[in-house]
């Protein structure tokens, strides 16, 4: 065999492709070594070429192709190219046999000389098919690596992008606790708010209320002292009279103060049924419902709003007037709840009718009479629905405007001055009657006056 361009390149392909697996592992020990290969080979056929003489340099070719095989083969980091060096084994065992062969035995050599150029020929097809075969094994194996180490760098940016994150995250989640303990701060605050307005609502009516009790249990308190006073002043006249032997004028006496006992009586128990529906009034309510006289309710209540505004103000007045629905008998409802809600309603009145009064120009305050008119009536049942009692309150006032008339109920909102209300009497009125099944409704003309109406099922 001649060290002609078959072998060069065959060399010059398995030093290659050695060094160029040593460069991309970074086994730096055997890069050198390797370029200084190459060089060598490449010097060694130009030396073939100047001299032309091959019998020296096909022996060098086969020692330096037997070496690196070997050496590839030996080394364990090399592992990965065993079946690319392996490849080259067959053509360099013919190549070699056959040149020993014509060393040893040329005339044998030529005449067998086409079955050793035939081996040799088929062994080169064969290790170029496996090269074309691993070389493509290669190629795939390095658009794996490639595509690996693109995921592995996309993996590393997701980890980062991810650890970003979820530190944003935390951050975001350590302000929305902070952001929602501010708030529930801020709704304990406002529920204690609204629970001391709820409260200040109830102690002004509870006071209106009050004052109402006082004036209305004034008179018959004044009865009873006054007829104790008589009594006192018949009882010593009929001592006198009896000392006298008048039997008949100390008859008529004793009439006349048992006259005046039984009136004493009577205004004591008016007075005990004040005080008992104050304190029914006060006391805590305890949701029981129980049959009760509606016409009686309101308009007890009513005479208690007018008197409790006028124990605040001297100068109020109104007219007061009732029709109430005697086929009324009772109705099922819880009376201090109930009784509040149409205090509400019926102070709301008053109130209205006094602000228009106190409009009025002078000139024409003769003119205006102060007007509340509370009645009852009885809605029987019919056409499959259920009979109600409505209860309404109706005023002379200056009406409710109609852009407002659908907040009125609403907690907090008032139509009246800062501090003259909570804007809470019409929302707890409004909720009395829901939980008992009912129904408010208000109708008002502005200018003319307003009409609210409770509506309870029997």
């Amino acid at each position: 065999m001649s060290l002609t361009v078959v072998p060069l390149v065959v060399s010059l392909i398995v030093t290659n492709r050695i060094r160029k697996y040593v460069r991309t592992n970074i086994l730096k020990q055997w890069e050198k070594p390797l370029k200084y290969a190459l060089f060598i080979l490449v010097l060694l056929f130009a030396v073939e070429v100047i001299i032309s003489d091959t019998e020296v340099t096909k022996w060098v070719w086969h020692a330096y192709l037997i070496a690196i095989i070997v050496f590839a083969l030996k080394q364990p980091e090399l592992r990965l190219l065993r079946m690319f060096i392996i490849a080259f084994i067959p053509f360099e065992l013919f190549s070699l046999v056959g040149d020993l062969t014509q060393l040893v035995n040329d005339p044998f050599f030529k005449d067998h000389e086409n079955y050793f150029h035939n081996a040799t020929g088929f062994s080169f097809f064969w290790m170029a098919a496996i090269l074309y075969s691993q070389n493509r094994q290669f190629k795939a194996a390095e658009k794996e690596k490639i595509k690996r180490q693109h995921e592995d760098e996309l993996n590393r940016a997701i980890a980062i992008r991810k650890v970003e994150l979820e530190v944003l995250v935390a951050e975001r989640t350590a302000e929305l606790t902070e952001q929602k303990e501010e708030l529930e701060h801020a709704l304990d605050e406002l529920r204690a708010t609204q629970t001391q307005l709820v409260q200040s609502e109830k102690m002004a009516s509870l006071g209106e209320l009050t004052a109402g009790i006082a004036h209305e249990i004034q008179n018959p308190l004044n009865f009873v002292n006054n007829f104790s006073e008589v009594n006192t002043e018949l009882i010593e006249e009929m001592q006198e009279e009896m000392e006298k032997g008048n039997l008949d004028e100390v008859k008529a006496i004793a009439k006349d103060i048992a006259e005046n006992e039984q009136k004493i009586k009577h205004h004591g128990k008016r007075a005990d049924a004040i005080v008992k529906g104050m304190l029914q009034h006060s006391r805590t309510n305890s949701g029981v419902k129980e049959p009760t006289n509606i016409n009686a309710l309101a308009d007890e209540y009513l005479r208690l709003a007018y008197h409790g505004l006028r124990a605040k103000d001297k100068s109020f007045n109104a007219t007061m007037e009732t029709h109430f629905d005697d086929s009324i008998v009772s109705v099922n409802i819880i009376p201090q709840d109930m009784g509040r809600a149409i205090l509400n309603l019926i102070t709301n009145a008053f109130y209205a009718v006094n602000e228009k009064k106190k409009a009025s120009p002078p000139s024409h305050s003769g003119l205006y009479e102060p007007t509340v008119i509370v009645s009852s009536s009885l809605i029987p049942a019919k056409g499959g629905q259920r009979g109600v009692v409505l209860i309404s309150v109706r005023d002379n006032g200056n009406g409710i405007p109609q852009k407002v008339l659908d907040k009125i109920f609403q907690p907090f909102f008032t139509t009246k001055p800062t501090g003259e209300g909570t804007g809470l009497g019409l929302s707890l009125s409004y909720d009395i009657v829901k939980a008992h099944g009912g129904e408010l409704k208000v109708d008002s003309t502005e200018g003319e006056g307003a009409e609210f109406s409770i509506i309870l099922p029997v």
